[in-house]
């Protein structure tokens, strides 16, 4: 990693050896990070997170501030590619570097910095500030926890959802057996061209779809003690459900190509009846200045397997910096972003979903976002699982992308790919 710079030896006068040494300071590290020397001698943090457009991170400063005006917080933009974020943070944690004080965090994150040493534990302040971690949504709250303590706080939720048009669907399909059946049969109506869309190119969406299925047939990943349990029943099911629908007639021929964009494209385009999608394409989807579908929209829950349904858990949080030098300000910020008040405004402003559940009966929430009320996305959410929790989770997510794009392309059976994801998880999880 980069070797952080050094921001300053000030340079004194002609003084003694001693006085130098008592006047001058050395700070390793901070990178013009945050400092207490701000107007009125407000305390002055650093938040980092990704680009927003919709203007939802400064309104919730804006909000903070008012709330604490003996605290300033600068904003500071990070790269729009989760990837390049976090290679940013990791080259700036890993120089122990005090710049930024919050920051958020994809969901998969947290056990890697957590075994990193690079964010700070936040059980004390959650009992201290008396935060109700039941009221969150469960597997969001489990996303943030590593070796029995609580690295992040959720700041918002996706979850897989199925989109359907209630022009062609009466009724969502209940198990994937039944979507099978609907898609093969509304296939070339109203001009579409498909039955179903998902996301099987190899990359993260991959891993995200093939959970959804794994689970919902009674596999598993690892187990609740965190050990490899990939290799059962439930696990070759899922993904022979998966193999068999990536197959079908009813898919584009090119769906090992379709991430997000390419699916939400064909869908808003009248190309099918069904997709497999995150929350925001509801927006997309229902916009007439871009949509040949709009208004004919709805969400449901994914369908069902043998052991109910599941949806991946996606979404940000937010950490708290361990090398920052002001935990107690820092701590007031992530509390509020992540609290009733902070998420509320990100729902409204951004059209986020909150992982505060009992914001979904706020009327102004509602009313900014109608989606957030209907029943298929609320039983979406309460069914969403995440995705294995470990510090190598990139490793791990090569390991189930290459083995689900493999059985997917025909060159090894279910069987075969479940074995040799046991194999090689067991290899870099020992």
């Amino acid at each position: 990693m980069k070797v952080t710079k050094i921001r300053g030896l000030l340079t004194c006068g002609a003084l003694s050896m001693v006085l130098i040494l008592a006047s001058c300071s050395l700070s390793v590290g901070s990178q013009g990070g945050s400092s207490e020397k701000s107007n009125g001698g407000k305390i002055t943090i650093v938040y980092a997170t990704g680009k927003d457009t919709t203007g939802a991170t400064k309104m919730m400063i804006d909000a903070f501030e008012k709330k604490y005006p003996n605290i300033h917080v600068k904003y500071r933009q990070m790269p729009a590619d989760s990837g390049k974020q976090h290679d940013a943070y990791v080259t700036m944690l890993n120089a122990k570097s005090s710049e930024i004080d919050v920051f958020n965090i994809d969901t998969v994150w947290p056990a890697e910095l957590a075994q990193a040493g690079y964010v700070y534990p936040l059980d004390r302040f959650i009992k201290k500030g008396h935060v109700d971690l039941s009221q969150y949504n469960n597997a969001a709250i489990s996303a943030g926890q590593f070796n029995g303590k609580q690295w992040a706080i959720p700041l918002f939720i996706d979850v897989g959802l199925l989109f359907y048009r209630t022009d062609m669907v009466d009724a969502p399909p209940k198990t994937w057996d039944d979507l099978i059946a609907k898609a093969k049969k509304l296939k070339g109506e109203k001009g579409t061209d498909y039955g179903y869309l998902m996301q099987a190119k190899q990359y993260e969406g991959l891993v995200t779809n093939a959970v959804e299925f794994i689970y919902a047939y009674g596999g598993e990943i690892l187990n609740d003690n965190g050990d490899v349990a990939v290799n059962s029943p439930g696990t070759i099911k899922g993904l022979k459900k998966m193999v068999e629908i990536a197959n079908s007639d009813f898919v584009p021929r090119n769906i090992t190509t379709f991430m997000e964009t390419e699916s939400h494209t064909a869908f808003i385009e009248g190309e099918s009846p069904f997709m497999r999608n995150w929350p925001y394409a509801y927006s997309v989807a229902n916009d007439n200045t871009q949509s040949k579908i709009a208004g004919n929209v709805a969400v449901a829950p994914l369908p069902e397997g043998d052991k109910g349904r599941a949806s991946a858990l996606g979404g940000w949080m937010v950490a708290m910096n361990k090398y920052s030098e002001h935990k107690k300000a820092a701590w007031k910020l992530l509390k509020f972003l992540t609290g009733p008040e902070g998420e509320k405004i990100n729902a409204i402003k951004g059209s986020h979903a909150p992982a505060i559940m009992p914001l979904y009966k706020e009327k102004d929430v509602l009313a900014a976002n109608p989606f957030f009320g209907e029943k298929g996305f609320l039983e979406g959410i309460k069914a969403a699982v995440p995705r294995p929790v470990v510090p190598n989770y990139q490793e791990v997510s090569e390991i189930i992308q290459i083995q689900v794009s493999k059985a997917i392309a025909k060159q090894e059976t279910a069987e075969q790919a479940v074995r040799n994801m046991e194999k090689q998880l067991k290899a870099v999880l020992k």
